[in-house]
């Protein structure tokens, strides 16, 4: 596997491994933490995952690729949900798809677009209620996030529903077949599964919250800005003003508030894990590496509201140890977790200021 003949930069030797091989490469190329983090999981739940994020990675691929023009990445997403439903060929797709690909796009996406039909191979393998979560979840991402890149975003989202939307397009669906996956798996998990399903939307906000956050100066750069404007026009601030420069109070006191929406996203995340049977360690281990990392990425957010570079709040290899040494102590007990969670997340909250989160939306053109 690790041989010299093998290269995430030459997709034709990657055809030769075997499909737990190949998806472990191709998630190291395109996500060291989902290549860290999945692993843990049961070898049962390990293989539909790592397919499920690189389905999701694919649609990703597509909307964020610069040389391709708003209609074309309609055309490609509509495609992709017709590849995964086994209507479409992957093969057809895959050629029409990979010569459009920038420089700009990393190899290992290019290699993920020309693997399509591998990827796409191994999901058909998976029984019938496996490929019916893959198959939503791929289904509402891609047909929901072509509905914002069409929108003027410089001057940010218009209100925090619109973020909500985005969020749930985004990441709150992929945690709703996260949470289907594991009920399929377990009929232990299965009994909870209504309140899994609705905690696993927050879950995934909470995350891609997390992210938007950190990201902001990035996609600045690229003329984009997923923050809601309501919630900083009860601030005092526009949006449309902001710069990296920007060194005003009331758009440090926006940020905290969003910050405090994210964190009570997380809390739902918490509560999700802790509701997952304690002796499926892989599983907890699971989802709380990844609430860990957002908690404690939140909090070099509020301790630092001037950062103008994504770099400066980014957590460090020994703060990603941390979370992985605590919850491996604390992962069994559901009362050592809740402590070890509010003493993370302490200080996030903004107690004056409350939101109530909407339900998610119902389709991708209630936007």
């Amino acid at each position: 596997m690790n041989g010299p003949q093998v290269s995430i930069n030459n997709p034709s030797s990657l055809q030769k491994l075997s499909d737990h091989e190949l998806q472990a490469i191709l998630l190291e190329g395109v996500s060291r933490t989902f290549a860290l983090t999945i692993p843990q999981l049961p070898e049962a739940l390990h293989h539909p995952v790592a397919n499920a994020y690189l389905l999701c990675r694919i649609v990703d691929t597509i909307e964020d690729e610069i040389s391709l023009s708003v209609e074309q990445k309609l055309e490609f997403c509509s495609g992709f949900i017709n590849v995964v439903k086994g209507s479409q060929q992957a093969e057809i797709f895959a050629l029409e798809l990979a010569p459009l690909l920038s420089e700009q796009t990393i190899p290992a996406e290019h290699t993920l677009i020309n693997l399509i039909p591998s990827v796409i191979g191994i999901t058909h393998a998976f029984d019938k209620d496996q490929q019916q979560a893959l198959i939503s979840c791929v289904e509402t991402m891609a047909k929901g996030m072509p509905v914002f890149q069409a929108l003027d975003l410089h001057g940010g989202l218009a209100t925090m529903k619109d973020m909500d939307d985005y969020c749930y397009y985004v990441a709150g669906c992929v945690g709703e077949m996260l949470a289907k996956l594991f009920c399929h798996y377990s009929p232990e998990i299965a009994q909870d599964r209504e309140q899994l399903l609705k905690l696993a939307v927050s879950f995934g906000q909470g995350l891609q919250m997390t992210n938007i956050l950190k990201d902001i100066w990035d996609d600045a750069e690229r003329g984009v800005c997923w923050l809601p404007q309501d919630v900083f026009t009860e601030t005092g601030f526009d949006l449309k003003q902001v710069t990296p420069e920007t060194d005003e109070p009331n758009f440090k006191l926006g940020l905290e508030n969003l910050v405090s929406i994210a964190h009570g996203h997380l809390q739902n995340a918490l509560t999700y894990t802790q509701m997952l049977p304690r002796h499926e360690t892989g599983i907890r281990n699971f989802c709380l590496w990844a609430l860990g990392m957002a908690v404690l990425s939140l909090q070099k957010i509020k301790q630092n509201l001037d950062f103008n570079k994504s770099n400066q709040v980014k957590i460090s290899r020994n703060s990603v140890k941390a979370t992985i040494i605590s919850t491996r102590l604390t992962g069994r007990s559901n009362l050592l977790l809740s402590l070890l969670f509010n003493f993370a997340a302490r200080g996030l909250t903004t107690p004056d200021w409350q939101y109530s989160p909407k339900s998610k939306p119902s389709s991708p053109q209630s936007i």
